[in-house]
């Protein structure tokens, strides 16, 4: 097992090189001069080389890449090509925020996947199994944005029971906390949800049919029983898999809703710094992005290893 993980650490490694690679290419070959976008149009030229100079554009690109890189790896995220601050502790103060949103999204979506899956699965063909995989396939065809407006719509404006956008640390208060984070939760976790009670749903039937189950219900186990005892294990496997794929997708949809309700995470950010060609920032956004979906990939890698002997034996 030691084996199989440094072997998917030193795959870890090589794609997070390869990622920052693509990622400095891509912002590095976009239009326009961070130098002009910072002094104005109205900038003459000796100040706009005066500036490039100072950001150290006038170097070549593999030595900018490697400078970034050698800065990333000491926990020097860069500085800012608009305001000259280093751009680290914001990202990190966001980034805080939007790991509680994804977290929690996780969560509701788990708890929506796993018991409706299952019920779907053992009750295929009765009304409240078709049912359940009605109401699935409605929930995947809403989108994330969708699904927020609408939850802001009923509960926060109609309603009043929950604020309708905005943020509040934990350590304010976690009632506050709480009820900052449930509909931008339940915005992301609603839509994911639906799309993994599909896949919990399809790996319980496959389990349903093993003949190993049917063995089990002759010897006097009822079907819920068995699987429950026999094939959860089983029927995990894929539904890891999925949920490491999920995990990544919310981290993605976070950007989404985070303007939605008006959130100050990592994809507000991003978009913010969008929008004023911050290219120095959005850099050091996007790899950060990039990294937190090849760990969840690493991890769900690991977690195969534990739960498969099969990958265990063949390591």
């Amino acid at each position: 097992m030691l084996v199989t993980i440094a072997r998917r650490l030193g795959i870890f490694a090589v794609t997070a090189a390869a990622a920052s690679v693509l990622v400095f290419a891509l912002l590095a070959v976009l239009p326009g001069d961070p130098a002009r976008i910072a002094l104005g149009v109205q900038a003459s030229e000796e100040a706009v080389a005066r500036e490039r100079a100072a950001m150290g554009l006038d170097m070549s690109l593999p030595q900018r890449y490697a400078m970034w890189m050698w800065a990333m790896l000491r926990g020097d995220m860069g500085d800012s090509y608009l305001t000259r601050q280093p751009v680290g502790p914001e990202i990190l103060d966001r980034l805080q925020v939007t790991l509680w949103l994804v977290g929690a999204g996780m969560v509701v979506a788990l708890a929506i996947a796993l018991p409706l899956g299952v019920v779907s699965a053992v009750r295929a063909g009765k009304p409240d199994g078709v049912a359940i995989g009605g109401i699935s396939q409605v929930g995947i065809a809403i989108p994330a944005f969708l699904a927020g407006v609408l939850l802001s719509t009923v509960f926060a404006v109609e309603l009043g029971w929950l604020p309708s956008s905005g943020w509040q640390a934990p350590i304010e208060g976690v009632g506050g906390f709480l009820s900052y984070l449930a509909l931008p939760a339940l915005a992301l976790g609603l839509v994911q949800g639906s799309v993994l009670t599909r896949y919990v749903r399809s790996a319980v039937l496959d389990e349903l049919g093993e003949d190993y189950l049917r063995t089990a219900r002759a010897k006097g186990l009822t079907r819920t029983r068995a699987l429950l005892r026999h094939g959860v294990r089983n029927a995990a496997v894929p539904v890891i898999t999925v949920a490491g794929v999920q995990l990544s997708t919310l981290l993605i949809g976070a950007v989404v809703i985070e303007r939605v309700f008006v959130v100050p995470g990592l994809g507000s950010l991003l978009l913010d710094k969008v929008g004023q060609r911050d290219m120095g920032a959005v850099q050091s956004i996007v790899l950060v992005l990039v990294l937190l979906v090849l760990v969840v990939n690493l991890v769900v890698d690991v977690v195969h290893t534990l739960v498969d002997p099969r990958l265990r034996s063949n390591a």
